[in-house]
């Protein structure tokens, strides 16, 4: 799915590098933003996940901005164990999270989280670190429940969005469900997998993500103003 650029939709895109590691990644940035979301893939994913980059697509033609990047480097995709190394992922995302507010076109934007699979851990370790800073969670198809004590802390609102047949995954995350204590919701996608293939499951997810960020968003009082 393609999406408009310059002359189009003013819908900037570029590539970026984020310190300390070189993160490779790419920041999208509609005109007259609101907020901006940030992406923790999942297991054995990246930047060019075709199923985030179909969600940052369609949050981008809601006027949201988006950062999809990498969370290893090269030589570390190798080795299955930083998959699931949430203390490393996290990390990694929260480099991401203090380039952007670093950045004058971006550092006034509320922030969003949104997390697939082992990525929706990093995301939930990182917004209780980083507290009233971030504005919105969402996880798609995620393991919330990798995110361990760290769940007690996050404030940020925080979707939980899960395929009815992804058998295990649905009952990880009423458990996490449970300990979060920031406002919080649960969305059950009927008949959907793992990776939601099914027709129309991801763009359920799209609906409902997009939803939850304009929602919370215009709760931290963000205000649509042009991009740099």
């Amino acid at each position: 799915m393609s999406i408009p650029r310059d002359g189009e939709g003013a819908i900037r895109a570029r590539e970026i590098c984020i310190p300390p590691s070189g993160l490779p990644g790419t920041l999208t940035i509609p005109d007259m933003a609101h907020g901006l979301v940030l992406f923790a893939h999942g297991s054995g994913s990246s930047r060019l996940s075709p199923r985030n980059r179909q969600v940052a697509e369609a949050l981008n033609r809601r006027r949201m901005a988006t950062l999809l990047f990498d969370l290893l480097v090269t030589g570390e995709e190798g080795d299955r164990r930083n998959v699931f190394n949430i203390d490393l992922l996290s990390r990694r995302l929260m480099d991401a999270m203090e380039w952007a507010m670093a950045r004058p076109e971006l550092g006034g934007w509320p922030i969003g989280l949104f997390g697939a699979s082992t990525g929706a851990a990093a995301a939930l370790v990182a917004a209780a670190e980083f507290g009233d800073r971030v504005s919105a969670v969402v996880s798609r198809g995620g393991r919330p429940d990798l995110a361990g004590i760290a769940l007690q802390r996050v404030k940020a609102p925080t979707l939980l969005i899960v395929g009815g047949a992804d058998a295990g995954v649905i009952e990880l995350n009423r458990e996490a469900f449970g300990q979060l204590g920031c406002v919080k919701r649960v969305e059950i996608v009927p008949g959907a997998t793992h990776l939601f293939p099914e027709p129309g499951a991801l763009e359920t997810v799209i609906e409902l993500a997009g939803d939850w960020f304009e929602r919370q968003f215009a709760a931290a009082g963000a205000l649509p103003r042009a991009s740099a």
